[in-house]
């Protein structure tokens, strides 16, 4: 499990084929990864992988055909947000994410907020149909690893605002206009979305 509370921006400085999926290697880059071992789940840009091999300042992941199929920007080098996986222990910053992508959003808008005198700025995001009916205003949603709260939805379409510090220390503020981004539902909307339709009224 994971927070959503982005710990390093790093960056995949090589993808190797390997049958139908890749191996990435991953520069840590700030983060903290003495005490990370081979089989441990780390979070990359949203999706959790599993460390295959440890080096000096840089982890490898095998990604599946499969995990490729359902997520964006794991095929290539560039830039990721990372985060460790959550200990017991540890505060609950953000809310709790599985590291499961559902599906791959589009972003649709992304400019700075108008007046805003600290520097935020307003992102929207097309999810894709069947995931819009998880997302509710003031509700959660993890883009790209990064645990952000709805401000608006309006169909599949929904909109957050972005501080300078979330800017700053992930990779949401290089987006543009017709970038792809990994989505992660809150878990809570899905198990009362499952319920419901189990018992309904």
């Amino acid at each position: 499990m994971f927070t959503g509370i982005v710990q390093a921006m790093s960056r995949i400085a090589t993808v190797a084929r390997q049958g139908e999926g890749v191996r990435l290697a991953v520069d840590a880059n700030g983060l903290a990864i003495d005490d990370v071992a081979i089989g441990d789940s780390v979070c990359v840009n949203g999706c959790c992988l599993t460390v295959v091999a440890k080096h000096e300042r840089h982890l490898e992941f095998d990604v599946s055909a499969e995990t490729l199929s359902c997520t964006t920007g794991l095929d290539r080098p560039g830039d990721v947000n990372m985060e460790l996986a959550l200990r017991l222990a540890d505060r609950l910053g953000g809310h709790l994410t599985s590291g499961h992508v559902d599906g791959v959003g589009t972003v649709t808008r992304f400019t700075a907020i108008a007046g805003d005198a600290y520097g935020s700025w307003f992102l929207e995001i097309e999810a894709p149909a069947d995931l819009a009916r998880f997302i509710a205003a003031k509700g959660s949603i993890a883009v790209n690893g990064v645990s952000l709260t709805v401000n608006e939805v309006a169909g599949a379409r929904f909109s957050v605002n972005l501080i300078p510090h979330t800017l700053k220390v992930t990779t949401l503020g290089l987006l543009t206009s017709g970038a792809a981004v990994n989505l992660e539902i809150d878990i809570v909307a899905r198990y009362v979305a499952r319920l419901a339709e189990e018992f309904p009224r």
